[in-house]
């Protein structure tokens, strides 16, 4: 079974494709899911979180405000290296325990969504790597519309990652989201089948 990254940039249509590929009967994981339960109350993660950025992260209950700790990160490139070095070894042994356990099953492939996949430079542990990718426009509009926040904030956050550009040059499989739904899935389908899917 070959182990396929998703990977795109901030509000590309990674979550849209995924789903696309579970449709189809692809086993996914989402790494998203991942860093949060390496971040839950009580968790070693959550500890070195504070220990890092100061209790101002945490929420009366106790649960990592994600809003505070992405004003902090996002704008301050040390903070969010510091960041990722809590969270990334708990998703990628995470990550290797999920594939193994689909080690005898008969997909052809299997699928996990890492946003920063090419930023922390585990593209190498991957047999393919597709990308989900949109235009400049439809990107920064995106990210106005699903998180609340300013143009500015929006490009703060784009800029965190390395440029889509780049991303797509490096892929095996580039799906564009920016057309519509319908588009998106037929490019969905044909890189299924190109993967052996069927």
């Amino acid at each position: 079974m070959r182990r396929v990254a998703l990977t795109g940039g901030i509000a590309t249509g990674k979550s849209y494709v995924r789903a696309e590929f579970e449709r189809l009967g692809v086993p996914t994981i989402d790494s998203d899911l991942l860093a949060r339960a390496a971040v839950a109350p009580g968790t070693p993660g959550l500890s070195l979180v504070v220990e890092r950025f100061g209790a101002t992260v945490i929420d009366p209950d106790g649960a990592l405000n994600r809003k505070k700790l992405a004003s902090i990160v996002f704008s301050d490139s040390l903070a969010r290296r510091d960041l990722e070095a809590i969270v990334h070894p708990h998703v990628r042994v995470a990550t290797d325990r999920w594939f193994a356990s689909l080690h005898s099953s008969s997909h052809a492939f299997a699928i996990a969504d890492i946003p920063l996949l090419y930023e922390v430079g585990l593209e190498k542990h991957f047999d393919a790597v597709m990308v989900a990718a949109c235009d400049d426009d439809t990107q920064l509009r995106r990210v106005v519309e699903r998180d609340g926040v300013s143009d500015a904030e929006a490009r703060l956050r784009i800029g965190a990652q390395l440029p889509i550009e780049e991303k797509v040059r490096r892929a095996d499989y580039v799906i564009r989201t920016d057309a519509s739904l319908a588009d998106t899935k037929r490019q969905v389908q044909e890189v299924y089948r190109r993967l052996g899917g069927g």
